[in-house]
């Protein structure tokens, strides 16, 4: 059985036989397949696979990709997610696990650049509060989570659309963004301080940034 990491490469060169009317109607499939978490990746990678080698020779055979699976790709898609088997949980958390670990990595390494910028013009405050600090965190991770599902449903219902409606799923994706983030920054700029307190200069913070940045990178190159 090939893994789901090597056919997503050779989905990746064999999709540029397409033609151009085939491969929109071939990613738009495979976005919103590929989008949907809790479906099992290696099955999802497989049946992603046997679509694109029967477009393929469908398409040596002058048919279209409409003639072929129908006028309507996403009622398509559809069917298919009813088909394919559900994602092992520990596989979906540890993803959410990752893609965590790396923006509280930007987060500190943004926070140690800031904090080390802003001492060249005055006076910086390296404290941490542990209470203020955990409170910081949930809203963060809770805002990560939300953003992240938001982000997934606007893609999911741009696809198989129009250019102009899915620049509009964007300007609503940049908006909800927005107002979904506004709870984090209050509480940046508003929460108190609580609970006892340790120093994390800006060079501590730079460097558990990176680290975790670092970290993130290395267990997604092994692990996808």
């Amino acid at each position: 059985m090939i893994a789901a990491k090597e056919l997503i490469e050779l989905n990746n060169r064999k999709r540029e036989e397409l033609t151009e009317e085939n491969e929109k109607y071939y990613s738009d499939i495979l976005l919103y397949l590929r989008l949907q978490l809790t479906l099992s990746e290696q099955q999802t990678e497989e049946i992603l696979m046997e679509i694109l080698e029967h477009l393929l020779e469908g398409q040596e055979e002058g048919k279209s990709a409409t003639m072929i699976f129908g006028a309507d790709p996403k009622a398509y898609a559809d069917e298919l997610v009813e088909q394919l088997p559900p994602e092992d949980k520990r596989s979906v958390a540890g993803f959410i696990s990752l893609i965590t670990l790396n923006l509280f990595g930007i987060y500190l390494a943004i926070r140690g650049a800031g904090l080390l910028i802003t001492s060249f013009f005055k006076e910086v405050e390296n404290d941490v509060f542990i209470g203020s600090a955990a409170i910081m965190a949930v809203i963060l991770l809770l805002t990560i989570l939300a953003e992240l599902k938001m982000f997934f449903s606007i893609i999911k219902r741009s696809l198989f659309q129009e250019k102009d409606s899915a620049g509009k799923m964007a300007l609503i994706g940049g908006l909800s963004g927005g107002a979904i983030s506004v709870p984090f920054f209050l509480a940046l700029f508003f929460l108190p301080d609580l609970g006892p307190s340790f120093s994390f200069n800006w060079w501590a913070s730079l460097i558990a940034g990176l680290v975790m940045i670092i970290l993130y990178k290395m267990i997604s190159r092994n692990r996808f």
